[in-house]
Order: C-alpha cells, then structure tokens, then sequence
C-alpha cells in the first residue's frame, strides 16, 4: 500500500544564517498510510511538533519534500491549498483559537474556505458537532459560554467539517480529566471508524497512545530512532528512558518481572495483554469469552 502522506530527507532549521540556528528534523523519512490510526510521541523539543506542522504545509521545509498522495505538496500554490484543507491539524488547547460568534459559525469557518454551498456546509457542521458531542442546541450559543471540554469539541468539530483525509491531533487531551480524556479519544476514534480517515495522534501519555494507536513513531532530536506497532516499540524501554520518555506503567512492571528472572512476556501494554501473559506464566490458558473456562482452569482461583 502506497503512504497517503510521507516526508523524504524532511529537514527544517530555524533561524538558518544567524548565532540562533537550530536544526529541528535532519534528513526524516516518515510515512502514513491510508485508514491507520498512528502515534508520533517524543519528548518537549524533540522536533515531533515541526514534523506535524510540515505534514499540511504550514512550514515549508529548508530541504527533502513533503508529499501528500504522492504529490509534492509544494509542487505549486494549488497543492498546498489543497493539502491543508485535506490534512487538518488541531493544535495543542485548540479551544484559544475559538473567535466566531458562534459555534456554528465557528465550525463552518473551514468549509465556508472550501468554497462549499449553504446545503453542504449545513450538512458539515452538523455532522462535525455531533461527532465530539455538540447538542444542536448548542450551536447557537458563543463558544465563550460553554465549558473548558465543549471548546476543545468546538474546536474539533472545526476541522472534522472540512472532512480531512488525515487528520492530525496534536495533544488532544492536555488538561482534560480522566472522563473527558476517554470522551475525546472516543470521538476521534468514532470518526476514524466512521470515516476511515488516517489519525495522526501526538501525545505525551503513554497509556493513551497504547491503548488508541496501532503504530507508534519515535521522534528525537531530529531523527526517527524507533517505530513499529507499540508492543514492539515499549519493548525499548531502556532507549525511551534515555530519550526522556517511558513506557506504560503496566509494561514497566512486566519489564521489572523479566529482569527479576520471571519467565514472563515483558512487552504487554493492555489490562488484556497482562492477563494472557500471566496465566501463559503459570501454564494456564486465558478464559474463553463468553464459554466455559478452560479444562486447566476449572476450579481454579
């Protein structure tokens, strides 16, 4: 399958010519392919946020090329136009960048840009708010009026309208509480399912990531040591550690059971994972769904 997005020799430096220059991505090869649901993870200044805002255009890079369904996206001003409108970014706290008087009017924004009729943007906003969560009744009232969680779905919903081919999530659920951090990793992955729309998810927390993505990308320093689906990415933990970042708790334990001499799978990263790799350590097979236990298991604690 060919990528619907990728970089070739990606590299950015800021402040190029001057005492400040800094070399953020160097020579980064990356790939996304069409429906999966991907992982960018890496520690603060690793440069995962220059790579995301080259993905759509928003920088343009000093060398290598961006490419979005095989086409340069600087090929010419038209491609870029319509990359941004087919890749769309959230920013990190998306809800700052709320300004329309409404929601309504606030979602519609990006589709209104597109060009699109009344009928169809109608059909578009609509859509869009009741993917995060947005009541209809809501859409007529300022975003200022609503809750910390309903701006980040205004926000959302703003670039869900223009019904992206990829979409790109940057830190979607900094500062939410444990309910609304699943309430919006259930929205994005209700679009994914519905749309099966490429999902770019940048996050700090492990155990999200674990539990969302079937690829993980490692970005540090400018490069991309590490990538594969997130078992075999956790498994290592020692180069994560070194690079400021970690692994899900639950695999830390399986980690530190492996390394006290248990004959134990350390790469789980899912309650599920555990439980299978726990009853295969003790010679016992996990419980069938929905049936009777396993002949080994009957009677057991």
């Amino acid at each position: 399958m060919d990528p619907i997005l990728e970089t070739k020799a990606l590299t950015h430096t800021y402040s190029a010519g001057t005492p400040f220059e800094r070399t953020a991505l160097d020579h980064v090869d990356f790939a996304a392919y069409p429906g999966e649901c991907l992982g960018i993870i890496g520690h603060t200044g690793s440069g995962k946020s220059t790579l995301i805002q080259h993905l759509n255009g928003l920088l343009k890079p000093t060398s290598g090329q961006v490419l979005f369904q095989g086409t340069n996206i600087w090929t010419d001003p038209k491609a870029t136009r319509n990359t941004r409108f087919q890749v769309g970014l959230v920013f990190q706290y998306p809800e700052y960048q709320l300004f329309e008087e409404t929601v309504y009017k606030d979602i519609s924004f990006g589709p209104k840009n597109m060009g699109l009729d009344e009928k169809e943007i109608d059909r578009r906003v609509r859509d869009a708010a009741h993917f995060v969560g947005l009541r209809d009744d809501q859409l007529e009232k300022s975003p200022f009026e609503l809750s910390g969680g309903q701006k980040r779905r205004v926000a959302i919903a703003g670039v869900i309208a223009m019904e992206p081919q990829v979409l790109i999530l940057d830190e979607p659920t900094a500062g939410l509480d444990p309910e609304g951090v699943e309430s919006i990793l259930g929205n994005i992955r209700d679009y994914h399912r519905a749309h099966n729309a490429t999902i770019i998810l940048v996050s700090h927390s492990m155990e999200e990531m674990a539990r969302t993505v079937e690829r993980l990308v490692v970005v540090n320093d400018g490069h991309i040591p590490i990538q594969g689906p997130p078992r075999q990415v956790f498994q290592h933990g020692d180069e994560l550690e070194k690079m400021g970042l970690g692994v899900p708790q639950l695999t830390r334990v399986f980690h530190r059971l492996k390394a006290m001499g248990v004959d134990i799978d350390p790469s789980v990263y899912t309650v599920e994972q555990a439980r299978a790799a726990v009853l295969a350590a003790l010679g016992r097979s996990p419980r069938r769904t929905g049936g009777e236990p396993a002949a080994d298991e009957k009677g057991a604690v």
